[in-house]
């Protein structure tokens, strides 16, 4: 019976009516349809659509196969299939999302736990090693003090917002680790944010300026963060994310308190501030706790200083109230490539 197996891939947004198969598969087997996966490898057992896994990047979700197959190895070909097109499609490191009953049969394909929601979701990695070399390159760059920071920004733009806040909390701590939110899908570059956040921190003493990776705030760890304008806000994704810092960022740097900025105008970030304290504060945890300090926002003329606020006055032109919203360094990037 193996052998009726056919696999082949498809893209749900453009083949309607087997991306409704999908879903009624995902269905049945308790699993959401993720709308943000483009490419699903499927497997069909005559006209029957009995197996699917989903490819975003290098994010494996959505799997499932037909309830009344399973034991047949239909779902060792069908991770088989959607790995091999990961790496066609240059994806060496992968991350992939299951429910914990899953763990082990994802562990006989190559898959390593991560982090896990208890009774909900684990992020695993197809690498034994990959957290702990991340973490040992952290290691490397620890520094001494008993009150040590951290701030994770996102910078789509760097605004007086951000700077307020970094240089409140390096005079506040021996120590601070500032880490720029590495993926590439906000309105500004990667590359240009992480220029305009090292512009804007110059002169702290006390700071160290890392790269993100892809175990903070990344596609794989809070997905949800990089749909924030569709109102998606998962339960378990920002958990996960916080997991993973508590257990091995925090101890890697030493981290002992991280900052945050109040968020009066995102829903996303509002609510991963929430979470911050229940899962670095809160939650059982084998990792140290880590304080979280909230900070109010700075403002200008009645109104908190955001990036959103920046960017919503870039897209209506109005370049006159920029001066009070960002710094020099930001303030010409912005007259450079957006002034008309």
């Amino acid at each position: 019976m193996n052998d009726e197996f056919v696999f082949y891939t498809i893209n749900p947004h453009k083949n309607w009516d087997e991306g409704a198969e999908i879903q009624r598969l995902l269905t049945l087997c308790d699993l959401d349809m993720d709308e943000g996966i483009e490419t699903f490898v499927v497997g069909r057992q005559g006209r029957r659509l009995v197996a699917c896994a989903g490819l975003d990047g290098d994010i494996v979700k959505c799997v499932a196969t037909a309830p009344d197959l399973r034991g047949e190895s239909l779902s060792l070909k069908l991770m088989g299939e959607v790995i091999n097109l990961a790496v066609e499609q240059g994806h060496l490191h992968l991350f992939l999302f299951t429910h914990p009953s899953n763990v082990s049969f994802f562990g006989g394909c190559g898959f390593y736990e991560l982090a896990e929601v208890p009774g909900y979701v684990t992020l695993m990695e197809n690498t034994p090693v990959g957290i702990k070399r991340y973490s040992d390159q952290l290691r490397k760059l620890t520094q001494p003090g008993d009150k040590i920071g951290c701030i994770v920004m996102n910078a789509n733009p760097f605004t007086f917002g951000h700077q307020y806040l970094v240089r409140l909390a390096a005079s506040q701590c021996d120590w601070l680790h500032v880490f720029v939110v590495r993926e590439d899908v906000s309105q500004f570059s990667y590359r240009d944010r992480y220029a305009l956040v090292s512009a804007g921190v110059a002169g702290v003493p006390n700071l160290t300026l890392h790269h993100g990776s892809e175990y903070m705030v990344s596609r794989a760890t809070f997905p949800d963060y990089f749909f924030k304008e569709k109102g998606m806000v998962g339960e378990c994704c920002s958990a996960i994310d916080l997991i993973l810092f508590r257990k091995y960022i925090a101890p890697a740097l030493g981290i002992t308190h991280r900052f945050v900025g109040t968020e009066p105008f995102c829903k996303t970030t509002r609510k991963y501030n929430d979470d911050m304290k229940q899962w670095l504060q809160v939650a059982d945890s084998s990792a140290p706790a880590v304080t979280v300090v909230e900070v109010p926002r700075t403002v200008s003329s009645n109104i908190a200083i955001s990036a959103s606020e920046v960017r919503r006055l870039l897209r209506s032109g109005d370049m006159a109230k920029m001066p009070a919203l960002v710094p020099r360094d930001t303030l010409n990037f912005l007259y450079s490539n957006y002034a008309t």
